[in-house]
């Protein structure tokens, strides 16, 4: 477990280095994005995945791991949103972004520890595509609950797919970086 841990913490650092380039480059600009919306930018990058999954070839030359990573970004991000509510523009500096951010990061980080606990490492014997199935069952469910408002009888809410997403995405990381797919 302590390896997933330094794994699973690796593989935070690349997103976080990249949600903060991006903060550098556009300023909290997500900000406005609706969490609906950004179910939606999950699905994008988990549907190209699949393709390039099925296809194994690249027309644009970017592959798999680039959009793990924004899976990653926009879960979390999804989940500000769903916790502070969207704005009509940037209303938050870089810092406070980035605070966020790291807040949303270790609450999933302990979700997956005390996930990982229960099913004994089963991710290791998945296969990457599981993952990118998984993910898009999870977007499936996240659109149902979103239009019914948030409501659900039994299930989990948006935010504990969120993270759930964002947990198979990490790990398809993992796997894409340490060489084990």
């Amino acid at each position: 477990m302590s390896d997933t841990i330094r794994q699973f913490d690796e593989a935070l650092t690349m997103c976080r280095d990249i949600f903060e380039k991006k903060l550098e480059d556009y300023g909290p600009s997500w900000r406005i994005m609706r969490p609906a919306a950004l179910t939606d930018q999950i699905f994008i990058k988990a549907k190209r995945i699949r393709s390039l999954e099925i296809k194994r070839h690249s027309e644009v030359g970017e592959g798999i791991l680039p959009e793990f990573i924004g899976i990653v970004n926009y879960g979390i991000v999804g989940i500000i949103q769903l916790e502070h509510g969207f704005a009509d523009s940037k209303d938050i500096d870089v810092a406070t972004a980035l605070s966020w951010y790291d807040d949303v990061a270790t609450r999933i980080r302990t979700l997956m520890i005390a996930k990982n606990h229960d099913y004994d490492e089963a991710w290791r014997m998945m296969r990457v595509l599981s993952y990118t199935d998984l993910i898009l069952t999870k977007i499936q469910r996240t659109k149902e609950i979103e239009d019914h408002c948030g409501a659900t009888k039994v299930s989990e809410g948006i935010d504990a797919n969120y993270m759930d997403m964002v947990n198979y995405a990490v790990f398809g990381i993992i796997k894409l970086t340490d060489g084990s797919h």
